[in-house]
């Protein structure tokens, strides 16, 4: 095993044969299946891409803007579709999240997204799709979209994890203790991401709780602490913490706090997650920070290990 960096976690490095991975020279469309999108963070993007050694090529509705989103929902699917069916598009960048990916998936069957396993790269909104790709036991990556990669123009860490794993060599992070993570070790399959976006898809064709065996990744933005507490608890209604296995928390930033009663957001879902007696890490270096939203492969069996030393997660 390669060495990895050392920032607030290690980083190892494994290499798998599987799923639709991408080799240089390959094709990734551009797409925007949420809000509308900047041309200059777009194409920024891309010029990322391209001097990983990509090809890119842009969805014809990408730079819409109708009412907020990247297009009506028929031009956004369109632009999906298509990047599904290209026999020489390999893999898909969503380029940004925001809202409106769910609006597609009422048009998407998962047999759609089996017959054509690609690669769907995104976060925050995104998760819907990423979300529908586990239901249908395709691969996508929850990560680093175009603004993060003109941001940087693809040299920090994080950018560069998301390159490495584009091609296959998947991650091993080792994650620094929290003084509320529960200890144990689990095996299953990563779903998740943005938790008020998978939260909405509760009972479709597309809920990534409804899959047995999971390791679920929890983050958000802006969501205040009593609709997070809303939502915790409309899962433990359902039932359906009984699927997960071991739990991810990765970066809760842009709320209000404290409130409820508790100190931080951490401290509250301590209070739902202990119960469970399952193993849970907090603070895992993913979510809206992009220093901090290190890539995921989700849909993709891992195991997670928790503890006194510090937290591993490998595929």
């Amino acid at each position: 095993m390669k060495k990895g960096c050392l920032l607030l976690f290690l980083l190892g490095w494994m290499t798998t044969v599987s799923a639709q991975f991408l080799h240089k020279g390959d094709t990734i469309a551009i797409i925007s299946p949420s809000s509308a999108m900047n041309k200059d963070a777009l194409y920024g993007g891309i010029r990322t891409l391209e001097s990983w050694g990509y090809r890119c090529v842009v969805g014809k509705n990408a730079l819409n803007n109708y009412h907020g989103f990247a297009g009506t929902i028929d031009e956004r699917l369109h632009d999906l579709l298509w990047a599904l069916r290209a026999p020489s598009v390999k893999a898909i960048m969503c380029s940004r999240g925001g809202d409106g990916a769910a609006h597609l998936l009422s048009h998407l069957p998962l047999d759609t997204l089996r017959q054509y396993p690609k690669l769907i790269i995104g976060f925050s909104d995104i998760t819907a799709l990423l979300c529908a790709e586990a239901r249908a036991g395709v691969k996508g990556i929850h990560g680093t979209m175009c603004h993060a990669l003109i941001t940087y123009e693809g040299n920090d860490t994080v950018s560069q994890c998301l390159r490495r794993m584009l091609q296959g060599d998947l991650p091993e992070y080792h994650v620094a203790p929290h003084p509320l993570n529960v200890e144990g070790r689990a095996e299953g399959i990563v779903v998740g991401g943005n938790l008020s976006v998978y939260n909405d898809l509760a009972g479709s064709d597309y809920d990534p709780l409804l899959l047995p065996g999971i390791i679920l990744v929890m983050e958000d933005t802006g969501e205040g602490m009593s609709k997070v507490d809303r939502m915790l608890h409309n899962m433990e209604m359902r039932g359906l913490l009984s699927n997960v296995r071991g739990i991810i928390v990765g970066q809760f930033n842009e709320y209000k706090h404290p409130e409820n009663g508790f100190d931080d957001m951490y401290a509250m879902l301590h209070e739902y997650l202990r119960h469970y007696h399952i193993p849970v890490c907090y603070d895992f270096p993913v979510g809206h920070a992009h220093l901090r939203n290190f890539p995921l492969l989700i849909g993709a069996k891992a195991t997670l290990e928790v503890t006194p030393e510090g937290v591993t997660l490998h595929y």
